[in-house]
């Protein structure tokens, strides 16, 4: 059973590219701060601690959501875009830098991807965002990417 929200999205542009996500009445979509670019009215933006996959857990599993996010080089805060309008609306994210969005449908590969820090933009909400430890010294050393690497999964 799917426990995050399913969303729509376009994939716009060549190499500065931006997805523009349509969101139902009450779907809500998770941005990486920094990535907003524009949305339309009737969208509540709401920031939140963690990553927004454990809101309903106290305190503690907030705080330990947030660590695992700033080891990986990412904010504390995400922001949670609800439609509370009546209809469609749509909210667009983009990069910081140029390179190409890739989606990732996360049901379909094995429910977790493991990727580089900051390889986030934006997910359905109800996607974790954690860590991942590199177990192999020469690969934590001398890979490029460290011993910390940005792990995505459904819960």
């Amino acid at each position: 059973m799917r426990t995050n929200h399913e969303i729509d999205y376009k994939i716009l542009g060549g190499e500065m590219q931006c997805v523009e996500i349509e969101l139902d009445p009450n779907e809500t979509v998770m941005g990486e701060p920094g990535s907003f670019m524009m949305m339309e009215n009737g969208i509540d933006m709401q920031t939140i601690f963690g990553d927004g996959s454990n809101q309903q857990g106290g305190l503690l599993n907030k705080l330990f959501s947030a660590g695992k996010r700033m080891l990986v080089g990412e904010n504390l805060f995400m922001t949670a875009y609800t439609n509370i309008g009546q209809g469609k609306k749509r909210v667009t994210f983009a990069a910081p830098y140029p390179g190409k969005i890739l989606p990732m449908d996360l049901s379909q590969l094995g429910g977790t991807v493991i990727c580089q820090k900051d390889a986030f933009l934006c997910a359905a909400k109800g996607v974790s965002i954690g860590i991942e430890f590199q177990k192999k010294l020469g690969t934590g050393l001398f890979g490029g990417e460290g011993f910390i690497m940005e792990k995505l999964e459904v819960l």
